[in-house]
């Protein structure tokens, strides 16, 4: 099984980027996942970021919620 540490690491920081840009915190974060829908706690959000492990769902929802219609991967 490959070592997912990097790619998990770099979802982590896409999606932290993403939510320090526009200014919104795990609770307000919260607050939009469950205005589309997705009921998640204000610790599990947490520990999910923290941990860096979650799908590719869970970083689309959160994308979506906070209003980000496009994403870049690098800055090269």
């Amino acid at each position: 099984m490959p070592d997912n540490a990097k790619w998990e690491a770099k979802a982590k920081g896409l999606l932290k980027a993403e939510l320090k840009k526009r200014g919104v915190t795990y609770a307000q974060l919260v607050e939009r996942l469950s205005a589309i829908g997705v009921h998640e706690t204000e610790p599990n959000v947490r520990n999910k970021l923290a941990r860096g492990k979650f799908t590719a769902v869970f970083l689309i929802q959160c994308l979506e919620s906070v209003g980000a219609s496009s994403l870049r991967l690098s800055d090269g």
